[in-house]
């Protein structure tokens, strides 16, 4: 089994590839994370099931749902930090300030 990706030590990003990725807002209640990770589930099946059938009306509206739930977690949209830190979000770890971090930790 995989070891779970880097997670940088102010617990913003998640390191995949040497790519930052956002995590979601730790502030969210538990019910609240969890009805929107179930949001955002239903909905990756709803794009896979647009592709496969080829319906592109389905299929942009699925992706919206994606893009609305990631939203909500705070993985996409306005930053949940309020420190005025940019949003490195897939940004490459070894060019940001988490550069020094990465080296040490690398990508699991």
């Amino acid at each position: 089994m995989k070891p779970p990706p880097p997670v940088t030590p102010d617990g913003r990003y998640l390191v995949v590839r040497g790519r930052l990725w956002r995590t979601s807002n730790p502030d969210l209640s538990p019910q609240r994370r969890q009805a929107l990770v179930d949001v955002l589930m239903d909905a990756r099946r709803a794009v896979r099931t647009a592709l496969a059938r080829d319906d592109p009306t389905a299929l942009a509206q699925a992706r919206a749902q994606v893009d609305a739930a990631k939203v909500g977690l705070g993985e996409r949209g306005p930053v949940w930090w309020t420190d005025g830190a940019p949003d490195l979000n897939r940004h490459m770890a070894r060019t940001t300030a988490y550069a020094e971090w990465f080296a040490r930790h690398g990508d699991a």
